[in-house]
C-alpha cells in the first residue's frame, strides 16, 4: 500500500525536476545553485527510494500474515458454527471478494449458506414514485401474513424499514425452532420483491437461517453520511437484528476509507449496539472476524466493531472450543505375558 509520505515525496521530486528544466531552458545558472539545486534532487531521489523500499518491506509482511492465516484458517474456524445456518444479504456494489471470503468462512466453521439476497439500486430510492410501490408492497405482505409492523426510527426509510422486517421474518429466525412463515409464505414474500424490482435471491435463503451478514456497499456515498443507501442500510440492520440470533454488516477496507461510508455511518449511530461490523471482510483476517465475531454474541458477548479503520478492536477473542463429545484416549493397548489385554497409557 503506497501512504501520503511516499505520494509526497514523489510529487515535489518530479516538480523538481520540472523547475530545474524550465530555469536551464530559459536563463543561465550559477554554479553553486546548480549545484544546490542537484544536491536537493539527489536527496528527494534517495528519500523516495527508502519510502519505496519501506512499503515493499510492509507489503512482504502483510503477505506473509495472510498467507499464514490462510494455512490456518480452517484449525482457526474449525467447528465454531457448527450446524448454523447463515444467510448473505448484499448492498447495491458489494465487493464480491467478501461475500465469497465470508461464504468460504462460514464453510470451515461448519455453518451452511441459506442463500443469497441481493438488495437492488430499486431499494434505496426514497424518491415517491419507489415508495408508493414500496409501501403498496409492504401493506399487502403485512396484511396477508397477519404481520404488525414496527414504527419506523426514520420517517424517510419507513417503507425499506417495514420491507426490511418482512424480508427477514421471510429468511431469518432468532432460533433454530422458531415457528415462522411456512416455506411457501416465505417464498411469495421474496417473489412479491423480486417481481418490484427491490431484490434478487439465490439458493434457498426462506430456508430460514439464524445469522445474517450484509455486505456493505465499496462505493463512496455521492451524499457522505446523509447518503440514502446509508440510512437504508440503518433501517434494513436494525431489522435483522430484531428478527436474527446474530446480524453482521462487512465491508471491505477499501469500502471503508472514503468519508461517510456505509460502515463508518453504522458505527456512529444506535444501530451499532445491535450489530457487530468487521470493516476488512475482503481479507482472510477480517473473514476470521466476521465468524469468531458471530460466535461471540452466540456465548452472549454484545456486537461490536472490528478491524483496521476506526474499529474497537483488530478481531474478536479467541472463541473457546467446541467441546468434544468423546474424550480422547491417549492409552496404548499392549498383550500381558498370558495373552490378556492390558491398557498402558497416561494416567
Amino acid at each position: 500500500m503506497i501512504d501520503f509520505r511516499y505520494h509526497l515525496v514523489s510529487i515535489v521530486a518530479v516538480f523538481l525536476a520540472l523547475a530545474i528544466g524550465i530555469v536551464l531552458g530559459s536563463t543561465e545558472l550559477q554554479g553553486t545553485t546548480l549545484d544546490a539545486l542537484r544536491g536537493l534532487n539527489s536527496s528527494l531521489t534517495h528519500q523516495l527510494n527508502a519510502v519505496e523500499a519501506q512499503r515493499n518491506s510492509y507489503e512482504q509482511q502483510a503477505g506473509a500474515s495472510d498467507a499464514f492465516l490462510k494455512t490456518a484458517e480452517s484449525r482457526l474456524l474449525g467447528g465454531t458454527l457448527s450446524g448454523d445456518r447463515v444467510v448473505i444479504v448484499t448492498e447495491p456494489g458489494a465487493a464480491s471478494s467478501v461475500v465469497a471470503g465470508v461464504k468460504t468462512a462460514a464453510a470451515l466453521a461448519g455453518a451452511a449458506i441459506t442463500g443469497t439476497v441481493a438488495l437492488q439500486p430499486k431499494f434505496n430510492d426514497l424518491s415517491g414514485a419507489t415508495q408508493a410501490s414500496l409501501s403498496a408492497i409492504n401493506a399487502q405482505l403485512a396484511t396477508s401474513d397477519t404481520t404488525t409492523l414496527t414504527p419506523a426510527a426514520n420517517s424517510q426509510t419507513g417503507n425499506q424499514q417495514d420491507a426490511a422486517q418482512l424480508i427477514a421474518s421471510a429468511i431469518l429466525n432468532q432460533t433454530v425452532d422458531q415457528v415462522g412463515l411456512t416455506t411457501g409464505q416465505a417464498q411469495l414474500v421474496l417473489q412479491a420483491y423480486t417481481q418490484g424490482g427491490y431484490l434478487n435471491e439465490s439458493g434457498a435463503p426462506w430456508n430460514r437461517a439464524t445469522l445474517a451478514v450484509i455486505v456493505a456497499s465499496d462505493a463512496a456515498p455521492a451524499d457522505g453520511a446523509n447518503d440514502p443507501a446509508n440510512q437504508v442500510l440503518l433501517a434494513v440492520a436494525q431489522e435483522f437484528a430484531t428478527l436474527s440470533a446474530a446480524t453482521l454488516v462487512a465491508g471491505s477496507v477499501a469500502g471503508t476509507t472514503p468519508a461517510g461510508s456505509a460502515i463508518s455511518v453504522l458505527r456512529g449511530s444506535s444501530v451499532a449496539a445491535q450489530v457487530s461490523s468487521v470493516d476488512n471482510a475482503d481479507t482472510t483476517l477480517g473473514q476470521i472476524s466476521t465468524i469468531w465475531a458471530f460466535a461471540t454474541q452466540l456465548a452472549g458477548g454484545k456486537p461490536k466493531s472490528y478491524g483496521v479503520l476506526g474499529a474497537s478492536a483488530v478481531s474478536p477473542e479467541v472463541p473457546l472450543p467446541v467441546p468434544s463429545g468423546t474424550p480422547s484416549d491417549t492409552s496404548t493397548p499392549t498383550q500381558s505375558a498370558t495373552g490378556e489385554a492390558k491398557t498402558v497409557g497416561k494416567k
